[in-house]
């Protein structure tokens, strides 16, 4: 017999927006029951750079992202690159991509980024005081990498773009670049984001966020199958449980599209996945992240460990790990550091939702607002989870939130 439950908010999904959602509205004096099958924060949210990334206020998609799209998407070794098995079932959203990385749409998507992503450092410095897990963030910043002069010059006028956009940003030489990290190599400078803030550890801000979760919430440890409407609630079923909810919130990553769509919107919705490589070490070789530019990943001094992590490939939710992504991430990894093993201690991949705009879906289902969305968020999922909070709380409560949410509307595609 399946479970009868009635509560104030279901939340679905419990990776790092869904636990963020949940811990706010319990905050707030919310019933909330949580519905997920897997291990709360164990998904992307686990596997990421850990950067709080409110110096990323560029789009995925550019004009010069898109000038090189043919060549990026089918370099095995690009930082941007596709299944060729999934290319059929991506091109509609990667017309959509290529629209959105017009000189246009692409300005107005920084500027909403941009405005989405203000506060985001002390929302979590906040959230991580309420959780009891302020030791796990780092206030030391973050640094783009750069190998060649060329290189180096060529980042003025993006950095210049992101001052305007807000973004506190200084482009350092090499002599600069060493004092601040002397376990690199000789490089020509970076661009240095002194307010960046990043978790040493995002496995253990999870399970701190779970933990705060578990003890207000109720836990449904199953996959949410249908999302419906009856009598101006919003009913949540899945195997052996029904869910009688005021408000039903959507943060199911890159799992939401069906359930959107059975809340009345379509979002194009697809998936990037991600990778990680690590090896495990007493004293880090970096003090703060370091993407380094040419390759396009992360460098990050996790707590006992380095992690190399980054890339993006497009290829959909059902296939295995690609051994060329790990191979080109511990190759860019062992160019800075000749000295780590060519086999890692461990490796990863994970599933980031994505939309071709950049931007987050984050507000009622055109459906009917008995639905909330709260999904879409590619690579800021971390970086914004307690603004996303913020938005669906005050969504819940009847207020009205202090962000752009045409933006974020399900309703602008």
């Amino acid at each position: 017999m399946s479970r009868q439950l009635t509560t104030e908010v279901a939340v679905i999904g419990a990776g790092v927006i869904g636990l963020a959602v949940a811990e706010r509205l319990l905050a707030e004096g919310r019933e909330v029951v949580l519905v997920d099958p897997g291990e709360p924060g164990m998904g992307a949210s686990y596997g990421n750079a850990g950067t709080i990334a409110d110096y990323a206020v560029a789009p995925v998609g550019t004009p010069e992202v898109l000038r090189n799209l043919p060549a990026l998407l089918f370099d095995r070794n690009s930082p941007l690159a596709i299944r060729r098995a999934a290319l059929p079932a991506l091109m509609p959203w990667l017309l959509r991509f290529a629209r959105q990385s017009l000189p246009g749409p692409a300005r107005r998507n920084a500027a909403a980024i941009a405005a989405l992503l203000a506060g985001a450092g002390p929302l979590w410095q906040a959230l991580a005081g309420r959780i009891g897990a302020e030791a796990i963030l780092e206030p030391r910043g973050c640094l783009y990498l750069y190998r060649s002069e060329r290189e180096r010059a060529g980042a003025a006028a993006e950095m210049a773009r992101r001052r305007g956009l807000g973004v506190a940003v200084e482009v350092i030489d090499g002599a600069a670049l060493a004092a601040l990290e002397p376990g690199l190599p000789p490089m020509a400078g970076a661009a240095f984001f002194p307010d960046a803030v990043f978790l040493n550890d995002p496995g253990r801000m999870m399970q701190a966020l779970a933990a705060e979760v578990s003890a207000g919430a109720e836990r449904i440890a199953a996959p949410a199958t249908r999302i419906s409407r009856s009598a101006g609630r919003a009913v949540v079923e899945g195997p052996g449980f029904r869910i009688g909810a005021h408000r039903a919130v959507i943060a199911a990553g890159a799992h939401s599209q069906p359930l959107a769509r059975m809340a009345g919107d379509r979002i194009p919705l697809d998936t990037e996945r991600g990778y990680h490589a690590e090896w495990d070490m007493a004293a880090p070789r970096l003090t703060r992240p370091s993407c380094l530019m040419a390759r396009g990943f992360y460098l990050c001094p996790m707590a006992g460990r380095l992690r190399a992590v980054g890339t993006v490939e497009l290829g959909g939710l059902t296939a295995p790990p690609s051994p060329h992504r790990i191979a080109r991430l511990v190759e860019g990894a062992r160019e800075v550091f000749p000295d780590l093993p060519d086999t890692p201690d461990r490796t990863w991949m994970g599933f980031r939702p994505s939309l071709p705009d950049s931007l987050p879906v984050i507000g009622p289902s055109q459906g009917g607002g008995e639905v909330i969305h709260a999904f879409g968020h590619g690579h800021l999922g971390v970086t914004l989870a307690p603004v996303t909070a913020g938005i669906v709380a005050d969504l819940v409560a009847g207020r009205t939130p202090d962000r752009d949410m045409a933006a974020l509307s399900p309703a602008r595609f």
